[in-house]
């Protein structure tokens, strides 16, 4: 409702000229509309007042965007990721290892889970907003089966929370894909792979806020004491990410940078004996 009730401000504001704040440099339809990347309606032509209306209208259109239509948008990025990376067929060493770990979650918490192998040595994993997460045979080889599942436990966490949503809705708002989508009609269109692949780019682009990574952590760790896994495989897989350093970037920057994944080895590790 709040997110609402702003951005219906802000097309009030594009209508009366989006006057700046004493000692501010902009006004927030003009920040908004810079970090979205919105363009202004009306070509070059069209004065001031309909550009910054077209942009508001643009950003609310955005905003205002349905979870289903996200979560539609969603799986076809899933599905055209599976097309355009390796993915490893269901026989292959690294599938059923992943099966044997997660059959018991893909019902977890709620949520409807999918899990599937990317064949890449980069360290990495992801989430997306449809219950789809994806794990690179880099990643396995690099942590045990324990480790793993922290991991994979993290990556539940971002689901649970609504982070993917949050960052899919995000990347929809800065791509064209959602102006195609509502002009063919809403959540059932579907979009060309050029628009998956710019979509793609900009959720690769994205990170998730040091409170969202904080709360995935700390989701992982209670997926692990609710399952009686080893608690102290947290820390475990986050001292081997921060034994990378700039080796491997690609699971620095599925976990996020900030805090460093030794710090956040420390605090996985103080919270696996907490016992409040």
């Amino acid at each position: 409702m709040k997110q609402l009730t702003f951005i219906a401000m802000a097309c009030a504001l594009a209508l009366t000229g989006c006057a700046t704040t004493e000692g501010g440099s902009a006004s927030g339809l003009s920040s908004v509309s810079a970090a979205l990347g919105t363009t202004s309606a009306g070509g070059s032509g069209a004065s001031k007042s309909e550009n910054k209306l077209g942009a508001a209208l643009d950003v609310f259109k955005a905003a205002t965007v349905s979870d289903d239509e996200l979560k539609s948008v969603a799986l076809q990025y899933r599905a055209y990721g599976d097309r355009t990376e390796k993915l490893a067929p269901a026989n292959n060493k690294y599938s059923k290892r992943l099966a044997r770990l997660t059959a018991k979650h893909v019902n977890e918490d709620g949520m409807k889970l999918n899990f599937r192998v990317y064949l890449s040595k980069e360290v990495n994993a992801n989430a997306t907003a449809d219950g789809s997460i994806r794990v690179y045979s880099g990643l396995m080889d690099m942590m045990n089966d324990q480790e793993l599942l922290a991991v994979i436990g993290h990556e539940i966490g971002h689901v649970k929370h609504a982070h993917t949503m949050g960052a899919m809705r995000t990347a929809y708002m800065a791509s064209a894909g959602r102006k195609a989508v509502a002009a063919s009609g809403g959540a059932g269109a579907r979009l060309a792979d050029s628009d998956l692949g710019e979509l793609g780019e900009k959720l690769l682009n994205s990170q998730f806020s040091q409170s969202q990574e904080t709360e995935s952590d700390d989701y992982g760790l209670a997926f692990m004491k609710k399952h009686k896994y080893n608690v102290k495989a947290m820390e475990g897989a986050f001292r081997k990410i921060a034994s990378l350093g700039g080796k491997q970037a690609g699971m620095d920057q599925m976990l996020s940078s900030h805090p460093d994944p030794g710090a956040r080895a420390d605090r996985m590790r103080d919270k696996a004996v907490d016992k409040k």
